[in-house]
């Protein structure tokens, strides 16, 4: 199994529960592992062959500026659903951190795994 994927891409948007958080923006950072087999493009080297991680990453930046949920776990699964649904991937493994959410760590969040995992 081939693995294409995003490491901490930094997005600002309004996430959280409490009245405060509602009222300004935060940053998250999201980290995305995705299946794609790379035998096609690696033979072709045409970016349409490719899961295009940089179409991947301005998709997530729109929806993710643009939203206002109060979970991660909620945003966590809706950019899951997107890349999944628009981008073709079949299994992925989204991580969304909310740096300096708790105080003494780097950072919170969640990992969710989403799709069937191809065979390696």
């Amino acid at each position: 199994m081939d693995i294409v994927f995003i490491e901490d891409l930094r997005i600002e948007t309004v996430i959280g529960i409490y009245d405060w958080e509602r009222k300004i923006r935060q940053v998250v950072a999201l980290d995305l592992e995705m299946a794609f087999d790379n035998r096609k493009p690696a033979a072709s080297d045409r970016i349409e062959d490719t899961l295009d991680y940089k179409a991947v990453s301005k998709r997530l930046i729109a929806f993710v500026e643009s939203s206002h949920f109060e979970l991660v776990e909620t945003l966590a699964e809706r950019c899951a659903e997107i890349v999944i649904s628009e981008f073709g991937v079949t299994w992925l493994r989204l991580k969304l951190a909310k740096p300096g959410a708790v105080t003494g760590s780097k950072a919170v969040g969640v990992a969710i795994e989403r799709g069937q995992k191809p065979a390696q």
